[in-house]
């Protein structure tokens, strides 16, 4: 028999500092070693407690813990800031006599073949976009046809004079207006309030979207031609305009007709947005129709022309009969195009095309086409991203002015930590998330296991959830004010705030970022503690991924995680006598590693009815090891197919006590634990219910299937056992432990999601997490999947 013993007598035996906070009294002095003025301790650690004095080193991290402990107390208020990136807000009271806009050609580029053609479009902005923000602003748009790309491009500056840029803020609260409200009432009482300036010296969203020069005016950047010789319906002057660019009318193309706003010449309304007071719609006109007038048989009912029409379905008797009809289709409905599942986008009425005497229309703008009001149609989803993008951009500068100087971090890995899975876009944090919450798992058990090695883990696994808690995480957060740029929800095109617009109460007001750079808040939200946890544990898994872990503990402890990598020596008080009751040759074989203190293999084995305590230190550490070792071998090996929640679903499917389990029966680690009667028995069920199972499966997904836990817990321990007498060598461990737990679940496995699948039918699990965006990977060459036919950048898991 193995005895294990103290190495100090209960009379030296020092003091744990941590040990002391289980005290309750409010004061207490102990042979006259200890300083006391402490709170009470109930069900979590609360703060100041009795402090052995030669303990100054393990002070700082006492003090760390009992701030995490008061932090963890604290409610997190739900009501949290919404910020606005400066780089789009216009300074108050900046009218001045010329303004200078940084241009930027946004260039859209159609993929597949489609009846409305694009057009490009320029975004000028007082504040210049750094070069990272404009390298990252190449995305693509699920628009209803396929993928549409979005690229940015800086194309110079331009000076405008105060009257240019009131028409070109005019023409933008138009077009955006009609797009939004296709209600004329709406616009009428905006451009109202407009040309009153109201509102004009505060700070507000502010920046022009133009249409482009065309290319062989490229020189002008902005089609300023077309801004300014935009025609309003406020335009008292607009009837009976003459084209003084007009040849004689020898065709349709130059021919005046008469319209509610008089006599206008063709090239007018060809290319214009109409207003047809007896539907009360808005209508964008693409040209005439040379075979039809006011006497012809309707298209869609050849037995009435559309005068009869007219006169019996609305009482209006055309004067202009003879008149050619115009072409006009339905405004564009505003869509989120950056939405991840195209099938929540229903084709709109907008698509139909009309038939309208021009007699009965009311030029609202002209001249505008076709191409270029779809195209303005997508700005408010490129817009919502390029503002998305530059919250993370500043949330990225004011974590970077807190860490080391060669510490960085790409910007889209930031937009990518704040965005989460409610806004339902093509990219969120769950992966980093998931991969952030391994990290903090395991540098905080590390932490723990070094600093406090005389306590059991039941403490220790205290200690640790009241650290990484949501409750804490959360408050850490707002304190360091990463909630005000979290984006949580789907954009609504419709609750956009369209830039020059002052007809909500929609004001910023300007607020310092930590004495050291400035935001603006637009209002308040309430945010859950929980979400903001997952952003800060998202911004760990961005800053492990991209700068390894130093670079994520400088994170953690700016964020208030007083965590380090430091190895110190393990102080173990229980020794073993030179005979061992293990084949340690043979489970040394088994690990493919040679123990050099062997009696840590011994204690992994031992289970707590075998000595005291057992392998629950071990095993403590070992599950956080393995669960981050796993979790960064599937995020490394399968980058491209890393879409929103694959990680997750992997993660779940190999860390799990059943998984563990089994990988231990199939190695035949049971025959070789240290335990009671009782336990054996338990471990001996477990062995026969897991021989029904298939053996070449570890994923552990059957639910019903009885298990002692004993049997993961020693896997665990071994890989802890295994850190510790390597020098804390984490891939010696995953070398070891991975044989046992071959072989490990693919996203490419067919039968794997399919067992997924089944054990998840109750649960909240959705099959559209497991659209994967992958145009690199041929998957015809995994065997068991077939892509499916929803889109060419799009591959489905047909089951």
């Amino acid at each position: 028999m193995t005895t294990y013993y103290s190495s100090s007598s209960e009379e030296s035996d020092p003091v744990n500092p941590v040990r002391l906070l289980q005290l309750q009294a409010p004061s207490v002095v102990f042979k006259d070693k200890l300083v006391c003025y402490s709170l009470t301790f109930t069900d979590t650690l609360l703060c100041y407690s009795y402090i052995y004095l030669h303990f100054s080193s393990s002070l700082c991290f006492l003090l760390s813990l009992l701030r995490a402990a008061r932090i963890g107390r604290e409610p997190c208020d739900d009501e949290q800031p919404r910020y606005v990136p400066t780089e789009l807000v216009k300074p108050p009271c900046s009218n001045d006599a010329s303004v200078m806009y940084h241009c930027y050609l946004i260039k859209l580029k159609q993929n597949i073949d489609c009846d409305i053609p694009v057009s490009d479009i320029v975004l000028a902005t007082r504040n210049k976009l750094d070069c990272d923000t404009i390298a990252n602003m190449n995305f693509e748009l699920q628009v209803q046809r396929g993928p549409l790309a979005v690229n940015f491009k800086y194309a110079g500056d331009v000076n405008l004079c105060s009257e240019q840029v009131l028409v070109c803020r005019r023409f933008q609260i138009t077009i955006f207006r009609i797009l939004v409200d296709h209600e004329l009432t709406k616009l009428e009482k905006v451009l109202e309030r407009f040309h009153l300036g109201q509102n004009y010296g505060t700070e507000s969203i502010d920046y022009l979207l133009l249409p482009a020069a065309r290319i062989h005016q490229r020189a002008s950047i902005i089609d300023l031609d077309t801004v300014m010789s935009m025609s309003s319906h406020c335009n008292k002057d607009f009837g009976n305009r003459v084209c003084v660019d007009c040849p004689q009318p020898n065709n349709n193309s130059h021919v005046p007709l008469h319209t509610k706003n008089g006599m206008v010449c063709t090239c007018r309304i060809q290319n214009s947005v109409v207003y047809t007071p007896h539907t009360d719609g808005l209508y964008c006109i693409t040209g005439l129709l040379d075979d039809l007038t006011g006497n012809s048989l309707m298209r869609d009912n050849k037995s009435i022309t559309y005068k009869a029409y007219y006169e019996a379905k609305h009482g209006i008797n055309m004067r202009f009969d003879q008149q050619l009809l115009l072409n006009g289709r339905g405004i564009f409905r505003l869509q989120n195009y950056l939405l991840w599942s195209r099938q929540q986008r229903k084709r709109g009425s907008s698509h139909a095309s009309v038939q309208l005497p021009p007699e009965l229309c009311t030029i609202i703008m002209s001249p505008i086409s076709i191409s270029n009001l779809y195209s303005f149609s997508l700005v408010p989803s490129i817009m919502h991203r390029l503002e998305s993008l530059l919250l993370a951009v500043n949330l990225k500068q004011m974590i970077l002015d807190h860490l080391p100087q060669n510490v960085t971090i790409p910007t889209i890995k930031v937009l990518e930590s704040i965005t989460t899975e409610g806004c339902q876009e093509n990219l969120d944090l769950e992966s980093l998330e998931t991969l952030g919450d391994s990290f903090l798992k395991y540098a905080a058990s590390q932490q723990f296991f070094k600093t406090c090695q005389n306590d059991r883990e039941g403490l220790l696994s205290e200690y640790k959830e009241h650290i990484i808690s949501n409750l804490s995480l959360g408050k850490l957060g707002c304190d360091r004010k990463i909630s005000g740029f979290i984006r949580n929800e789907t954009f609504d095109p419709k609750k956009w705030i369209i830039p020059g617009d002052y007809c909500r109460s929609y004001f910023l007001n300007e607020e310092l970022l930590f004495d050291k750079r400035s935001i603006y808040v637009g209002g308040t939200r309430k945010i859950d503690a929980k979400i903001v946890a997952d952003v800060v544990e998202a911004l760990i898994g961005a800053f492990l991924s991209t700068g390894g872990e130093l670079d994520a503990i400088y994170f953690m402890n700016w964020v208030g995680i007083e965590v380090d990598l430091d190895h110190i020596r393990y102080e173990r008080h229980l020794q073993v006598q030179s005979e061992i009751p293990v084949d340690v040759g043979h489970l040394e074989s088994l690990l493919d590693y040679k123990f050099q203190d062997p009696s840590l293999l011994v204690e992994a084995l031992s289970h707590g009815s075998y000595i005291p305590g057992g392998y629950q230190r071990l095993e403590f550490l070992g599950d956080a090891v393995l669960d981050y070792m796993i979790t960064t071998y599937f995020y490394d090996k399968y980058p491209e197919m890393m879409s929103p929640g694959i990680l997750t679903i992997l993660r779940s499917a190999s860390v799990n006590n059943k998984c563990y389990a089994l990988s231990a029966v199939k190695a035949g680690l049971h025959k070789h634990i240290l335990a009671s009667d009782i336990v054996h028995r338990n471990i001996d069920r477990t062995v026969n219910n897991f021989g029904s199972l298939s053996k070449e499966s570890t994923s552990g997904l059957k639910s019903e299937t009885y298990f002692s836990n004993v049997l993961a817990d020693i896997v665990e321990a071994l890989a802890g056992a295994i850190y510790i007498d390597s020098g804390y060598n984490k891939q010696i461990v995953f070398q070891s432990i991975r044989p046992l737990l071959e072989p490990l679940v693919s996203p490419y496995d067919r039968s794997f999601w399919k067992r997924f699948q089944d054990c998840s039918s109750s649960s909240t699990f959705s099959w559209q997490s497991v659209l994967v965006a992958s145009k690199s990977v041929p998957m015809q060459q995994h065997s068991g999947l077939t892509p499916s036919a929803a889109g060419s950048d799009t591959i489905a898991f047909i089951l």
